[in-house]
């Protein structure tokens, strides 16, 4: 196993070296960088390694300007005095967040953790989807909208539904407002909360606390009615996404 580590304090070095032998043998550190210019040129001259340690801050900034900066796609164990950053790193290549001091019991976890997410790319996509999911508890909750030449900001507990009308999405009000907006309905399931929102078909992800009344349509399936006034099509919650509607609600 070929190991970078990234770290600017000798003794944090020399401390994490030790523990690295102690722990595995096979571990081989091929590389000790110290600021975030000499990490890139290191990139630049020599193999990838298999792992990174990284500390966060560096002689001349933050780690993360590497990933800004080059495209890096090397597992990362992160080393650091703060916490702070920890929902940043998870964004990122991050397999484990360790706080210096680091414990010898904690590094040897995360080399487990990286070994068996290393050999397992499935794993290793929802173990930090998990990690994400965790650590990044916010969603949006508002949304800057272009009216002519001026802008105003809704917040999502204002917001009906979202829906496709003629390849464009929109998003309605309680007050049947109709807004054109810059984002799919794939990219808005990422951005607002699951509890608030469900996305019936392919076209529409409604409110559910705008959602006034549901009854059986055909083949199984449900129709739904918002508080709206002003219906935009029929709203058809799709055969494969009812059960998974009805514990939505029913939450």
């Amino acid at each position: 196993m070929n190991v970078l580590i990234t770290e600017n304090e000798n003794p944090a070095v020399e401390g994490l070296v030790g523990l690295l032998k102690k722990i595995d043998t096979d571990i081989n550190i091929i590389g000790i960088t110290q600021t975030v210019e000499s990490t890139i040129n290191w990139f630049q001259s020599h193999p990838n390694p298999d792992l990174i340690f990284m500390d966060i801050q560096l002689d001349d900034g933050l780690c993360f300007e590497l990933f800004e900066t080059m495209k890096i796609d090397i597992p990362v164990i992160f080393t650091t005095a703060y916490d702070e950053y920890m929902l940043s790193a998870f964004k990122v290549n991050s397999v484990d967040y360790l706080l210096k001091p680091i414990e010898e019991s904690n590094l040897r976890r995360a080399i487990e953790k990286f070994k068996s997410i290393h050999y397992n790319a499935s794993k290793n996509n929802e173990v930090i989807r998990q990690l994400l999911n965790e650590l990044n508890k916010g969603y949006k909750n508002r949304f800057l909208i272009r009216v002519g030449e001026n802008y105003k900001s809704i917040p999502d507990k204002e917001i009906a539904c979202f829906y496709i009308m003629e390849r464009a999405t929109f998003l309605r009000t309680l007050a049947d407002k109709d807004y054109a907006i810059d984002y799919s309905l794939d990219n808005l399931q990422e951005k607002i909360d699951p509890d608030k929102f469900f996305r019936i078909n392919r076209n529409c992800i409604v409110n559910i606390n705008e959602i006034d009344d549901i009854h059986s349509y055909s083949s199984s399936r449900l129709k739904i009615k918002l508080n709206s006034d002003k219906p935009i099509y029929d709203l058809i919650v799709s055969k494969d996404k009812v059960r998974e509607f009805k514990k939505w609600i029913d939450k």
